[in-house]
């Protein structure tokens, strides 16, 4: 089934993946044998010590009112109750001296918590 629309990378009210965290979800595809047609769905949950979660995970199914973002050879998917949380959002992986793993620098939550995967709007 066709998306909704397909956004333009780089419009200010895009979400964003830095070129680092696209290099670990491609290797994390390639080591865990994830077809090329499967997507990276990210969105936001109810949960986590602020009120809301991000959720990121593997899909092959795109739904009538999913976003669908093209990223070098990568779909990222954001179901349409996420995105009014999540444009602006960019994606990106760290690894420093408080562990490593992918991050959301997000414009639109008012506050974050310590666990670093927690946020409010």
């Amino acid at each position: 089934m066709e998306p909704v629309k397909e956004f333009i990378p780089g419009v200010t009210d895009d979400i964003n993946i830095t070129s680092k965290a696209l290099e670990v979800i491609k290797k994390i595809m390639q080591e865990n044998n994830i077809p090329s047609e499967y997507g990276l769905r990210i969105g936001v949950r109810g949960g986590g010590c602020s009120g809301l979660t991000y959720s990121l995970g593997f899909d092959s199914e795109i739904k009538p009112t999913d976003n669908v973002i093209p990223f070098d050879g990568i779909n990222v998917i954001v179901d349409m109750k996420s995105w009014l949380y999540l444009t602006g959002t960019e994606i990106d992986y760290v690894n420093g001296e408080n562990g490593e793993g992918f991050i959301f620098i997000n414009p639109n939550m008012s506050r974050s918590c310590g666990c670093g995967s927690s946020c409010s709007s």
